[in-house]
């Protein structure tokens, strides 16, 4: 047996000039089913909730009430709320895909060779980009409408004395860094679990590998939690403005 393990994902089939990888396969279809169970509810919906939908219910206004505790705005939490909650609805079914059983047996014959038709979504680090991607924009999109245009570029040029020059500069650093913590920090933990689980397998494919299962069972939870839970907070920050008081204080 030969035990593969590699960094990129593997291509699928080609549409066009477009190489189709496994990950990306499976985030298409993963997201078009999310959108089709979430459709469902949304036209189902009772006067007189059933079990289902008290379920539902429960689980969206939970995370509203997380969401407005980290905001401390009602109305700023209803803005921000769909984005962070499908980003954590999405990251975890991603990564609790690949526990479905006999994903490892079976492999497909391409032009490439023979590649595995399922991947952990997040194991792939173009995917985690993307979400990253979104967070970041997000976040400077929130820091602009709160600071103005010009309010926003003096918080990183700021020519008023050496020490305000390099806090600038160190503002600057810190939103390239959120990049990396973002990004590095899901796209690491997903990949590490899946080469254990899959070494695991290689070595002593019965019982032993369980306890790492579950390991990796609730990792893929609490990364979709971080994940959404500094993305929030990093929006939160970038949305605060400092009052008069606050301004006096640090030129103090």
């Amino acid at each position: 047996m030969k035990l593969d393990i590699s960094l990129a994902p593997e291509i699928l089939f080609n549409l066009g000039s477009l190489p189709v990888t496994n990950t990306l396969f499976w985030s298409v279809i993963l997201s078009l089913i999310l959108i089709a169970v979430t459709l469902y509810i949304r036209f189902s919906l009772k006067a007189v909730p059933g079990r289902w939908q008290s379920f539902f219910e429960i689980i969206i206004d939970e995370g509203m009430k997380f969401v407005e505790t980290i905001m401390k705005d009602e109305k700023k939490a209803k803005k921000v709320f769909p984005l962070v909650f499908t980003m954590f609805i999405f990251i975890v079914f991603a990564n609790l895909i690949p526990f479905i059983p006999g994903q490892s047996a079976l492999t497909l014959h391409t032009q490439n060779g023979d590649v595995a038709p399922f991947r952990a979504i997040m194991s792939d680090y173009g995917m985690v980009f993307v979400l990253t991607a979104i967070s970041i924009i997000t976040i400077q999109i929130v820091a602009i409408i709160a600071h103005g245009p010009f309010g926003y570029l003096g918080k990183f040029i700021n020519l008023k004395s050496p020490l305000a020059f390099v806090l600038g500069l160190m503002d600057l650093i810190g939103e390239v860094s959120k990049i990396l913590s973002l990004s590095f920090r899901l796209f690491g933990n997903i990949f590490a679990g899946e080469v254990l689980g899959m070494v695991m397998l290689f070595l002593a494919p019965f019982i032993i590998p369980l306890p790492f299962a579950l390991l990796g069972l609730i990792t893929a939870i609490i990364q979709g939690f971080v994940f959404s839970l500094l993305t929030l907070i990093f929006i939160s920050m970038a949305g605060e403005i400092e009052t008069k008081e606050e301004k006096k204080e640090v030129r103090v």
